[in-house]
């Protein structure tokens, strides 16, 4: 059950969640933290793309960025119609991307909350990057949140047309285990800043709308080192 229990809604929702809380309680204070954890949580993620990258004898270029990704679209989001939709505007110097359909985006605006989809999505994929290797510039100037479409740029991507990279399979992670990454990383952040208030109210939230069984999975990676593979 815990492979269809989590998905990148659920994941958006966790980070909806500390939004809201973290705004409601805090105000501009809780908007810069929640901004700080998704910074935190994001590196985070690109350093263990890059540790796995080092480990296979691979440079930290943006073409190996794009084969040590973590996750894939699940079957839950491709069955409701929202999974990614993306195109190539632009190959060279600058490889440029237009996202015309999210999941992320499509819970958030589900909530009713794409004021937090635009701060997320603002620094997300940016600071993955950054975490990967803080010397590729990726770039996000606006998002579905607020406009029609995404457009993220990475400067000087040294690719050509129809240049592909796939993701290995076997580095891609389960979203059990993202959902408790962005659940941890933001309760580790907001704890040490404000007390625990907020991530134990969102925790409450999820074993509300997604019962038990999710709220004690994530529990269950209480003591798990996110920051190496």
């Amino acid at each position: 059950m815990t492979q269809d229990l989590f998905n990148e809604q659920v994941h958006a929702y966790i980070a909806a969640k500390y939004y809201q809380e973290l705004t409601t309680r805090y105000a501009k204070r809780g908007q810069g933290i929640f901004i700080h954890a998704t910074q935190y949580y994001a590196s985070t993620r690109g350093r263990r793309m890059a540790q796995r990258a080092l480990r296979d004898g691979k440079e930290l270029t943006y073409a190996v960025y794009q084969e040590y990704g973590e996750w894939a679209p699940t079957q839950y989001a491709v069955d409701k119609g929202v999974s990614n939709q993306s195109e190539i505007t632009e190959w060279s110097p600058d490889l440029t991307m237009k996202i015309t359909r999210c999941p992320w985006h499509a819970q958030f605006k589900a909530m009713g909350m794409t004021d937090a989809g635009s701060v997320y999505c603002a620094h997300l994929d940016n600071s993955i990057c950054r975490g990967f290797n803080p010397y590729l510039v990726y770039e996000v100037p606006q998002t579905l949140n607020t406009h029609d479409y995404c457009i993220q740029i990475v400067r000087n991507a040294g690719f050509t047309e129809g240049e592909n990279h796939p993701k290995h399979p076997e580095y891609i992670m389960p979203f059990k285990f993202h959902c408790a990454h962005i659940y941890w990383a933001f309760k580790e952040v907001c704890d040490a800043v404000f007390g625990t208030e907020a991530s134990d109210a969102v925790l409450e939230a999820i074993r509300h709308d997604y019962g038990d069984e999710a709220a004690e999975i994530l529990l269950s990676y209480r003591n798990h080192d996110f920051n190496v593979i």
